[in-house]
């Protein structure tokens, strides 16, 4: 599992912030990796917010456009959206947004039926 610092330096010698969601995408994109997984602070992509109960398991990219659209993905979230379909189009099989703050969240998603998280499909 690489771990990358997402600060770069300019030719002048300052130090810049790059995302580090849209760090991940491209990685993952380029390096042609089997699966990129997001871990955040949030249980992944509801359809609404509000209600916990309507998280969604697998979101498909034409979905996420539209949800992007329409406001439903906002904020922080976006960039982490967009980093999977980033990867997906790129040739990665499979893409996962989970919370970390979960105990063993990622032997949840990948080696349960209905995983903890939300997996980007095409």
């Amino acid at each position: 599992i690489p771990v990358i610092s997402s600060v770069g330096a300019g030719e002048d010698g300052a130090s810049y912030n790059i995302n580090a969601d849209t760090a991940a995408g491209e990685l993952a994109a380029a390096l042609k990796a089997e699966k990129l997984i997001m871990l955040t602070d949030v249980e992944g992509i509801f359809e609404d917010y509000q209600d916990k109960g309507s998280l969604i398991s697998a979101l498909k990219v034409a979905q996420a456009y539209q949800m992007i659209n329409q406001g439903q993905i906002e904020g922080g979230m976006i960039p982490k959206v967009q980093a999977c379909i980033t990867a997906l189009k790129a040739g990665v099989n499979r893409t996962h947004i989970i919370d970390g703050r979960q105990l063993h969240s990622m032997l949840l998603e990948i080696l349960t039926d209905k995983g903890i998280g939300t997996m980007v499909v095409e």
